[in-house]
């Protein structure tokens, strides 16, 4: 119920000016947010690269009606790309894109034609482009765009959302050689028509997903905090014949951070998805409502401990 409610209110404009004055809310946002400015995203990134995890940077912005916040959201991806490409780190660190942000909703075309830009900066750094999956009204339009995209760009990968029903027959068309699929449990309010509802049938479903994935040709990037689904995940790689290199682990910036460097240091490729820009609201509310744990730090956070 109360995730429910938060992701609510991560749609509220009245509850997005409350929060967002809040003088106390800077501080928690601190810890899942890297900075407003592409100097602050560049210096996290160097930051987890020293401590052996590899990066996946989100510049923050969802849904935009307007030509010029799309193409601005395009420029910025671009030169956030610019600024990492003397770093030269590969595809070590990549940028995660939602298509949203850059027209999606108004003009598609428009949309992969930004997309195309990112993903040529990227790739002139030897770097690659993830796709953000929205909520279940965009999954056909972003699986179209990603069709596009592996035209030119066949490194882009597509996050895919495990509680959606049709989530199981996404990752069987997306398994083979090549394809990089990132798997989450989902961070958008959907009915119970197209979605699990409970955080069992959830879970079981994530499993389901994860399966089909490491017995398939891809490359799994398996987006969990979840100790158990960390332990499944070596079991079903053990027996797809995977090694460490075969797969990824990818983890919130600020969020277990211990874990992170312990997979990275166990030989785990981990990749943490690195928010940063002034458009911070709508995340910051989603990453409250998936996890109890969250609330709590929000809570001790406000009152100073």
């Amino acid at each position: 119920m109360v995730g429910q409610l938060l992701l609510a209110a991560s749609r509220s404009g009245l509850v997005r000016r409350s929060v967002s004055g809040f003088p106390l809310t800077r501080k928690v946002v601190d810890r899942f947010v890297a900075g407003e400015t592409v100097q602050e995203a560049r210096d996290t990134v160097v930051r987890l690269r020293e401590a052996k995890l590899t990066v996946t940077v989100d510049h923050l912005g969802e849904e935009t009606r307007d030509a010029d916040a799309a193409a601005a959201t395009a420029q910025a991806y671009v030169t956030l790309l610019e600024a990492l490409r003397p770093l030269r780190l590969g595809g070590a660190a990549e940028v995660s894109v939602k298509l949203s942000a850059v027209g999606q909703a108004f003009d598609e075309g428009k949309a992969l034609e930004h997309a195309r830009r990112i993903c040529a900066a990227a790739e002139a750094g030897g770097s690659t482009v993830t796709l953000d999956m929205e909520d279940h009204t965009t999954v056909d339009s972003t699986l179209k765009i990603l069709r596009e995209l592996r035209a030119d760009h066949p490194s882009t990968g597509v996050a895919i959302q495990a509680y959606l029903f049709r989530s199981e027959d996404d990752c069987r068309e997306l398994s083979a050689a090549g394809s990089r699929v990132r798997l989450v449990k989902g961070a958008y309010r959907e009915p119970a028509a197209v979605a699990h509802q409970s955080r069992t049938d959830v879970d079981k479903a994530y499993v389901r997903c994860l399966r089909i994935l490491m017995a398939g040709k891809g490359y799994p990037m398996v987006a969990t905090h979840d100790d158990r689904m960390i332990s499944i995940t070596e079991l079903l790689a053990d027996r797809s014949g995977r090694t460490p290199g075969d797969y990824e682990y990818q983890m919130l910036y600020g969020i277990r951070t211990d874990r992170q460097e312990a997979l990275a240091g166990a030989g785990h490729t981990v990749r943490v998805y690195v928010p940063y820009g002034d458009d911070w609201y709508g995340y910051f509310m989603r990453r409250l409502a998936e996890r109890p744990a969250n609330i709590a730090f929000f809570l001790r956070a406000l009152g100073g401990k």
